[in-house]
């Protein structure tokens, strides 16, 4: 009996002690991992998320510890905490938090790169390639009216792109929600109209939660989205002298340079940011990407962006650190006659299905007949493909991923016209 009642005491004291135990380290603050070699480092905190998530999420955390964020005392409530009427608030813990990261919420402390991804292509007008114009609230259609990056229609909105007045990228429609919710959404959700009035999703370039600088500025980050057979940019890229520099010595540059302070010594060779958007050649850092760019090279027909002369400047300034201005104005000279070469095919293209639709040989429903899925990859995949080739200097993408498949489909539309038209007619070349 009396070796039962020791028994019991000592299990209930070790009962006590374990629970003293865990109440005592559960209130010390976590002890962060160990830097990795080369990375900047480790942060301690006491901070409440940071005391549950060390143990909840770790990687979150250590990926927060490394960064700049965490350095400069920027903690998780700050990025994450709102209040109770927020739009996509929850309550969590004794406070209310969103997941979902807006421009508006990194607006707060990054206001100028805010404004400048609001004006850009970036923004709503990813978005509105999928739901076009009047998919957008109203609120929203007031914001994409104030982009002068778009080419703007009379009545609001964006002039039609695609051949016979298609208004958007029918496909979305064509295919969806069960396949582009995980397809072409994906991407163009960088632009997508928010919950608190902000359109955007920072996070599809800056990825979380280290938000490195180094990431963001790689190429890499850009073959996210910009890839494929409609703009593949980052293929185009890698078979230029600028993606072969890249590829054999990126590894030794300077990735961590402050913003505003690069300089050949730094990046002596172009990516993908330095060309976009990095402070380089004279130039400020800018979100929006168009900013440097004279044409709109996705448009079926292109034609120049609003103030497409200083955009042209700004980007031989940024190409005169490493070339030479005759060589410069050399290769614009030669990719603006390569665009206008491109632009007189699709219109010849374009001309041949607007006549068959004014004689009522075509409906305007997009893609119900074989032929408008070639006219599609005619201006949507060769088309680019080629003008893209042409500007980042892609031979193999200009010639034959562009040029060479685009005149073969011109082909087929128009021996589609002939054969609609009868035997005795043949579409006017």
């Amino acid at each position: 009996m009396m070796q039962g009642r020791i028994g019991l005491v000592a299990a209930l004291v070790t009962l006590i002690l374990f629970i003293a135990l865990y109440w005592v380290t559960r209130s010390q603050p976590p002890t962060m991992p160990v830097a990795f070699t080369g990375a900047a480092p480790a942060v301690t905190s006491t901070d409440k998320c940071v005391s549950c998530h060390h143990r909840q999420t770790p990687t979150i955390v250590e990926q927060w510890s490394h960064s700049t964020h965490a350095q400069k005392q920027v903690t998780c409530s700050n990025c994450h905490e709102v209040t109770e009427k927020y739009p996509t608030a929850k309550e969590h813990f004794g406070a209310f938090i969103t997941s979902q990261i807006t421009p508006g919420i990194c607006g707060s402390c990054h206001a100028r790169e805010t404004k400048q991804f609001a004006l850009s292509r970036h923004s709503l007008p990813a978005w509105t390639a999928l739901v076009g114009y009047k998919g957008l609230e109203p609120g929203f259609q007031a914001q994409f009216d104030q982009i002068s990056e778009i080419r703007h229609a009379p009545g609001g909105g964006e002039l039609p792109v695609g051949l016979v007045g298609a208004t958007r990228n029918a496909l979305y429609d064509l295919e969806g929600s069960a396949i582009t919710k995980l397809a072409c959404q994906s991407c163009h959700q960088v632009g997508r109209p928010n919950a608190d009035g902000s359109a955007g999703n920072c996070n599809a370039c800056h990825l979380r939660h280290d938000f490195s600088l180094a990431q963001a500025r790689k190429p890499e980050t850009c073959n996210r989205c910009h890839i494929g057979p409609d703009h593949p940019q980052f293929e185009i890229y890698t078979e230029s002298s600028h993606g072969i520099l890249y590829a054999t010595q990126g590894h030794h540059w300077n990735w961590e340079q402050k913003p505003g302070r690069l300089g050949v010594a730094d990046m002596p060779a172009a990516t993908c940011q330095i060309c976009h958007m990095s402070g380089f050649g004279g130039q400020s850092t800018t979100h929006d990407v168009g900013d440097r760019l004279s044409w709109y090279l996705f448009a079926e027909i292109s034609d120049h962006r609003p103030d497409w002369q200083e955009n042209r400047q700004r980007m031989k300034s940024v190409c005169n650190e490493c070339h030479s201005s005759p060589f410069v104005n050399n290769e614009y000279e030669m990719a603006d006659r390569f665009t206008e070469a491109v632009n007189e095919r699709v219109s010849r293209a374009k001309g041949i299905l607007e006549g068959l639709l004014k004689n009522g040989q075509m409906t305007e429903k997009s893609f119900d007949d074989p032929i408008k899925f070639a006219a599609f990859e005619l201006w949507h995949h060769y088309g680019r493909t080629a003008k893209f080739g042409a500007w980042m200097q892609g031979p193999d993408y200009a010639q034959w991923h562009g040029i060479y498949p685009m005149m073969s489909k011109l082909a087929e539309v128009e021996q589609f016209a002939a054969a609609r038209a009868g035997p005795t007619s043949r579409p006017a070349r």
